[in-house]
């Protein structure tokens, strides 16, 4: 592996997990949307990564195995809507509310959003702080060729 190819990597995951921060703000600012274009209450979402690579043959897995290679990067696969439903609420002077006064809230969990904040902050740290110490490498090296 390269000094290039590890800053590819880390470069990957930086770009999803800053779209990951973009969907669970998101989902934080629609905590209260009981109606979306569609009629329905806003439905929480969810980023899910794959690996980067050629994974088209069997041959390239063989190869990429056996030269112990680490692989190409993450990126997103998709952003996928949560199914689980939303809590109800009685609210009668809702303009949501259903015959009976009830409103369907969304489903997200301002503590289960704030941990999935948590958790990418610290991975996109934990890159930043990858390409700074493989600038660190690239500079040494270039100063032990002097």
């Amino acid at each position: 592996m390269s000094f290039f190819s590890s800053l590819d990597i880390s470069s990957t995951a930086l770009t999803a997990q800053r779209l990951r921060m973009d969907v669970i703000s998101q989902n934080i600012a629609n905590i209260d949307t009981t109606r979306t274009a569609d009629g329905s209450p806003y439905k929480r979402k969810t980023v899910l990564f794959e690996e980067i690579g050629d994974r088209s043959s069997f041959a390239s897995v063989f190869k990429s195995a056996m030269n112990s290679e680490a692989g190409y990067g993450v990126r997103v696969s998709k952003i996928v809507e949560d199914d689980r439903p939303g809590p109800m609420s009685y609210d009668p002077t809702h303009p949501d509310a259903d015959e009976n006064g009830y409103i369907t809230k969304p489903n997200v969990n301002i503590v289960e959003e704030m941990v999935n904040m948590i958790s990418a902050s610290r991975s996109y740290e934990a890159n930043v702080t990858a390409i700074g110490n493989t600038k660190t490498m690239i500079s040494k090296t270039l100063e032990i060729s002097k």
